[in-house]
């Protein structure tokens, strides 16, 4: 083995070795000079894992390389190219540099230390000449594949002339398109090169120590085919693949590939030849090789602390290692996406519609176990008070989840008696009473949802025992829960009288040529546009300071939030300018932060995470979007223009009934939007008080982490209140047989992991499913059908227009920032909180919503088309994929490549 010199050379016998440094001496403090892929290998070694030997020629090899043959200038001249550049730009510009690599000459003194150091390998030995660069193989990035690798090369000239091809494939057209989009400068890049023996494979492949499929940490996924490994890295031939629980060596999946041809070695080279029939459906490993090679795997990420990617080669019945890299964009581990929906209580209906619709995604166990209590009881007192006493019993309504998602559960005989009295229903709110319609929203259920949170705000969290902070979020989600009940008397108030002006305009009214009636209906103030207008006046503000809009422009959103958290100014602001835009901003927080994105407490709402808000301003500040309160005006002067119009042609009756009907549209739908917006009001105290309680359980030693409260269940974060471990300074808990982590950490992963699966299925509107369900109730729900194929999806058109432009699918607003100008914004559903970016989207589609909407009234406003209700546009379309969207016809047409 070579030893080191005091400047750090290293030695072979009598030679000091300035170019070259054997695998096993490479550490990870050598990426610099050694590149991604030698550093990984000398891991490898040193965990004392089967690595075949070699060498790596370093990066100064080739920077002597490239200064000896006078190519720096022209590398700059050449590889500077931006990343929109066009293909034939990139083709243009490598062809260029390869060739003036190819006439370059290698130094003397590199030679011959490459050439010792191919000896040492054995004269004649067969080797493999792989690219190890300096921004390859990183954990932030996999730049892996972007050079070229050389397999069963042999002798020196061949060597010294993979070498070269080596280096100049650092500037093919693909690697260097792929550094551009990855922000990469042509400088900033050296190549090393690993130069090892060549293993006569029988077999070989990949593994991935986690599932990428899936995420799984647990499980190592391995491809597998006959010959050398390099056509399986490239693509080029088909594999067996197969899923291996690491901890057991147990195959979860396999799947046995006809593999109809395989790489193997040649003179100077590889070639392909077909693979012998009685091998082309053969298993290339069986059970007991699998769970070898997995625990070759576990081993590897156990070393390098994190996932990894390796190449393998088997010959003789030997597992040998080619290489280990991190993989990037791991998916968080998912469990499977279930398949079938049980329902817990029979002789029962289940719909997922009503406050449903603001929970669109699985529920975090706390919550689900806190809400079901609380809106069966709301529902239960709504429905007493307008339909009569008893008129749900006990049991007769639920809320529970089923595969994580939320459903209301109906006992058939309480379907029956409620649909019995729908018309005393609708009686009893067309006459209001002190809890319903506009009047009792507006003078009772408001006031009374702010004293329930002004009661549980004079105290701060800190300040509050365990008991206290665990009753008042149920106090909290209870008043919320009513409050939503109370709104609920408002939605279909807001949706008949749009209705009915609707009609008695287009019968009586309208003629050709008119605009639709929701013309009428624009141009008022609501909390979402107000919310709106304060940005737009926050970024103007901004834009007056130079040094201020230049770091709210070029600061990452992450690092803006978090110096809007501790109040620290960003890099190059003055400190007192800062104060004065983070209390500007902080008011706007106070009035609007508690916009929820998902009823789902486990969501931060703005006040935790202002992201997609400081999105938005950067957005008015780069000049982009329209000024909302101009817009405002010009809808206004609109509508009464179009008001004065329209009445002046009817007689007296119908202009009275005209104005009547209109005016109580008008009223409706922006307290409507009022009143939505407000459903929050409660959840910042509420995540305030829970995560209080996750920061004491953390210094417990029950959870990791404050949000991990979240995913605990009700009777579990109440055994710990009870325990005392949710007391302020409480001791920490006895750590059970030693083990360094907290009591409920597996527990609360294991949760995550199930969430993450569900979250992936599409839940049913209702259940059972049965084609009497869907003739029954099919047209009440807030989505259309789940089973649409094709490339056509059929909505309601809620808003007009036509928009053919990418798609942008947005789960939640951990996603916001993932919007791009002019995108169509797709989600499952948008509440008041999603508002700013319907100022970015040329259009929207949902999964949930109608004509009558949140998403139709906001989409109107911003005069962009809006086809709600798919039912399945979250499932079918993809970000980046071009569609069409026609808010008349209510359709998404998907374009084909």
């Amino acid at each position: 083995m070579p030893s080191e010199t005091a400047d750090g050379d290293a030695r072979q016998g009598d030679t000091v070795m300035t170019y070259v440094k054997d695998l096993g001496d490479v550490g990870r403090d050598d990426l610099g000079t050694a590149g991604g892929k030698a550093v990984g290998l000398g891991g490898l070694i040193q965990a004392g894992l089967p690595v075949p030997p070699g060498f790596v020629l370093t990066t100064a090899a080739y920077s002597e390389f490239v200064t000896g043959n006078n190519l720096d200038a022209a590398i700059r001249e050449l590889a500077s190219l931006p990343p929109d550049a066009s293909p034939e730009d990139y083709e243009h510009a490598s062809g260029q540099l390869r060739a003036l690599f190819g006439k370059g000459t290698m130094p003397p003194a590199i030679r011959t230390e490459l050439a010792g150091a191919y000896q040492r390998l054995g004269s004649g030995t067969s080797v493999s000449v792989r690219s190890s660069a300096t921004a390859e193989d990183l954990p932030s990035a996999s730049f892996a594949g972007q050079q070229e690798t050389y397999l069963n090369v042999r002798g020196q000239d061949a060597l010294t002339q993979a070498v070269t091809d080596c280096w100049a494939s650092l500037w093919t057209a693909r690697a260097m398109a792929y550094r551009a989009r990855e922000g990469v400068q042509p400088g900033q890049v050296r190549l090393a090169v690993v130069v090892q023996q060549m293993v006569e494979a029988g077999a070989a492949g990949v593994m991935f120590t986690a599932n990428p499929a899936n995420g799984r940490r647990d499980q190592t996924a391995i491809s597998a085919a006959w010959g050398l490994g390099e056509a399986v890295v490239s693509g080029t031939v088909t594999t067996d693949d197969l899923v291996v629980e690491s901890a057991t060596g147990r195959i979860i999946s396999r799947q046995t590939a006809d593999k109809e041809v395989m790489t193997v070695p040649v003179e100077n080279g590889t070639r392909e030849q077909p693979v012998a029939e009685a091998r082309r459906r053969a298993p290339v490993l069986d059970d007991a090789a699998a769970a070898e090679l997995a625990r070759y795997g576990q081993r590897i990420a156990d070393h390098f602390g994190a996932p990894q990617d390796v190449e393998w080669a088997r010959a003789g019945g030997r597992f040998f290692l080619l290489q280990s890299r991190p993989i990037t964009a791991l998916a968080e581990p998912a469990a499977e996406v279930p398949e079938t929906w049980p329902v817990p209580y029979p002789n029962g209906l289940y719909f997922r519609a009503s406050i449903v619709e603001q929970m669109p995604d699985p529920l975090s166990p706390l919550f689900a176990d806190l809400i079901d209590g609380s809106v069966s009881r709301s529902l239960s007192a709504l429905m007493n008070q307008a339909l009569g006493i008893n008129s749900l019993r006990e049991g007769e309504v639920r809320f529970p989840t089923i595969n994580g998602y939320a459903y209301y559960y109906y006992r058939n005989r309480a379907m029956l008696r409620m649909t019995g009295r729908t018309v005393p229903a609708m009686g009893a709110l067309f006459r209001g009473t002190a809890h319903m319609g506009i009047a009792g929203w507006r003078d009772y259920s408001h006031p009374g949802y702010e004293r329930v949170i002004k009661d549980w705000s004079v105290k701060p969290p800190s300040e509050l025992t365990g008991g206290q902070l665990l009753e008042g979020v149920q106090a909290l989600l209870d008043a919320g829960t009513v409050y939503y009940t109370a709104v609920q008397s408002i939605i279909p108030l807001a949706a008949m009288s749009e209705i009915s002006f609707r009609t008695f305009y287009g019968r009586a009214v309208r003629r050709h040529g008119d605009p639709p009636a929701q013309a009428f209906l624009l141009g008022f103030d609501s909390e979402p546009i107000r919310a709106e207008k304060s940005l737009y006046d926050l970024a103007g503000w901004a834009r007056s300071d130079p040094a201020l809009a230049a770091a709210l422009l070029e600061r990452p959103t992450a690092e803006l939030a978090g110096c809007q958290r501790t109040g620290a100014a960003p890099e190059g602001v003055d400190d007192v300018l800062w104060q004065e835009w983070r209390l500007a901003f902080k008011e706007h927080l106070d009035l609007y932060g508690h916009a929820v994105y998902n009823l789902d407490f486990a969501t931060p709402v703005p006040a935790d995470d202002p992201s997609a808000q400081l999105e938005t301003v950067k957005f008015y500040l780069r000049g982009q979007g329209t000024d909302p309160h101009e817009r405002q005006r010009q809808l206004t002067e609109r509508r009464e223009e179009l008001t004065r119009e329209m009445a002046a042609r009817l007689g007296p009756r119908r202009r009275a009934l005209f104005h009547r009907l209109l005016k109580w549209a008008q009223e409706t739908a922006p307290a409507r939007e009022d009143a939505l917006a407000d459903v929050g009001l409660a959840w910042p105290l509420m995540r305030r008080m829970l995560l209080e309680l996750g920061r004491r359980l953390v210094d417990s030693h029950v959870v990791a982490a404050p949000d991990d409260v979240f995913w605990l269940r009700h009777q579990e974060l109440r055994s710990a209140v009870e325990f005392g471990l949710a007391e302020p300074g409480a001791p920490a808990a006895v750590v059970i047989a030693g083990a360094a982590r907290p009591v409920r950490a597996a527990a609360v992963e294991d949760r995550r992991m199930l969430w993450r699966g569900q979250a992936k299925a599409n839940a049913p509107q209702m259940l059972p499913e049965s084609k009497w369900m869907e003739r029954s109730f099919g047209s009440w729900m807030p989505a259309g059908s789940q089973h649409q194929a094709g490339d056509v999806i059929k909505g309601a058109g809620a808003s007009s227009g036509k928009v053919t432009a990418p798609a942008r699918v947005l789960r939640g607003p951990g996603d916001f920032g993932q919007m791009r100008p002019g995108e169509v914004l797709v989600a499952r559903i948008t509440t008041p909180a999603w508002t700013p970016l319907f100022a970015m989207a040329s259009a929207v589609v949902t999964d949930v919503g109608g004509p009558l909407s949140h998403s139709s009234i906001v989409a109107r406003e911003y005069g962009i088309p809006a086809v709600l209700g798919t039912g399945v546009a979250t499932q079918r379309l993809s970000s980046g994929q071009r569609i069409a969207v026609d808010g008349d016809a209510g359709t998404v047409t998907m374009e084909r490549p």
